[in-house]
């Protein structure tokens, strides 16, 4: 299921993920120029801190057509609430009562996020249920690597910058075994139950099963990494979410389209009746 991207700040995104040199590889429209870039691309990499294994990844990716076809239909949520909720969900209640039922079959586990992070296991369930079916839909048919996908729209002159610090951050993860190179992803390079960008990932991500790592191809990593991401963006924990509510903003973090964020807090209230 396609995530709408909302713009985070550049700066938060290269803050710990080391910053490239002054002088940044030069973009471009097609991918006649994408192995050139690569190479120019690597010794940016390299000075951001990015190791062997990242920069094997880098040389190895192949520039995405799927990608940039996605990219270019992108026009935005334009759709009016129930429009979206028919879209996505199919119904409110019948999407609540499927959720509601997946969270009594692990209520522990979501009583222990809320605790920790103070989201209710609506909030995060919807969204879970909402990027990509509860983990069913993680990425499309003929999809491409993670590396590629985001090295692609990294590229690409359309939001080089904006896709630049993710890039980076995708390749820190190979680097670090938080990501294989081959792994499958979106077309704008998310990854994983909930969809995060490299650069979030990387930041926000926390170990939800307690093995000592971090992957966001396991279901309970991924939960509890989307709990910290919003707690971290503000999310004060016993307050309402739902319109004019404290918490309602926070969802703006997660997901820049206000239909997405309406359908979020309308689905969660639901599951946690």
């Amino acid at each position: 299921m396609r995530r709408f991207v909302s713009a985070l700040c550049l700066s938060l995104l290269t803050a710990g993920l080391g910053a490239g040199p002054a002088m940044a590889a030069s973009c471009g429209n097609d991918g006649s120029g994408f192995n050139a870039w690569k190479k120019e691309f690597a010794r940016e990499a390299q000075a951001a801190g990015v190791k062997q294994r990242g920069i094997d990844a880098l040389m190895g990716a192949s520039y995405s057509h799927g990608t940039i076809k996605a990219d270019r239909s992108q026009k935005g949520v334009k759709y009016s609430f129930d429009k979206f909720v028919k879209i996505r969900l199919g119904s409110l209640d019948g999407f609540a009562s499927g959720a509601r039922k997946r969270k009594a079959r692990n209520a522990g586990f979501y009583a222990g996020l809320e605790k920790r992070y103070g989201v209710p296991a609506g909030v995060v369930i919807a969204i879970h249920g909402m990027e990509t079916a509860y983990g069913k839909f993680m990425w499309p048919k003929k999809a491409p690597t993670v590396v590629s996908s985001i090295l692609t729209v990294a590229y690409d002159c359309r939001r080089s910058d904006f896709f630049t610090p993710h890039a980076l951050a995708a390749l820190k993860m190979v680097d670090r075994g938080m990501l294989s190179p081959n792994q499958k992803g979106a077309y704008h390079g998310e990854l994983g139950h909930t969809q995060f960008l490299p650069g979030n990932a990387m930041r926000y991500g926390v170990d939800g099963n307690g093995d000592g790592r971090v992957d966001f191809y396991n279901e309970a990593d991924a939960l509890a990494s989307t709990a910290n991401f919003l707690r971290q963006k503000g999310w004060k924990p016993g307050k309402g979410y739902q319109e004019g509510e404290p918490n309602f903003r926070v969802l703006n973090e997660w997901n820049a389209a206000t239909v997405y964020q309406k359908a979020i807090a309308a689905s969660a209230i639901r599951i946690d009746r």
